[in-house]
């Protein structure tokens, strides 16, 4: 990923980054105002920064001293000179205090970004994991 804040594809290490330092105001930086997330866990939708960062700061709260190691693979992008469409696989390994790697888990992401000056903010996300149709149960571990 380049550290050029003028590539899309820079909200992606400054993303982890951010969930690294467990720092909500440095990763709501990310996020465009009136930004729509289509997250997995628990709600459908969240609609602006005030929601999004609500959920923020209860994910890190809810850390304690763990840490949470974000990386994304086969990112995809298209970019034009207003907007940005990207996509990836993401992993989240949460770490000890120690940065011993407790577990693990892999979702979809595809992000929407619009410009602001010359950097990208967030405009939309989405994530998503595979779910069995019969079951309902989500696939966290995306196979090898």
């Amino acid at each position: 990923m380049s550290p050029n804040p003028g590539d899309p594809t820079h909200i992606l290490s400054a993303y982890a980054d951010a969930v690294h330092a467990r720092d909500a105001e440095a990763l709501l930086a990310l996020y465009h105002p009136h930004v729509t997330v289509y997250d997995m866990w628990e709600h459908w939708l969240y609609d602006g920064q005030p929601q999004w960062r609500g959920m923020i700061e209860s994910w890190f709260a809810s850390l304690g001293d763990e840490r949470v190691q974000v990386t994304f693979d086969d990112i995809r992008s298209t970019v034009t000179p207003e907007l940005a469409l990207m996509h990836a696989f993401a992993t989240y390994t949460g770490l000890s205090a120690t940065g011993e790697r407790l577990r693990a888990m892999n979702n979809r992401i595809s992000l929407t970004l619009t410009r602001s000056g010359d950097n990208w903010l967030i405009l939309h996300e989405h994530s998503s994991a595979p779910a069995e149709f019969s079951s309902g149960k989500v696939n966290l571990h995306r196979p090898a």
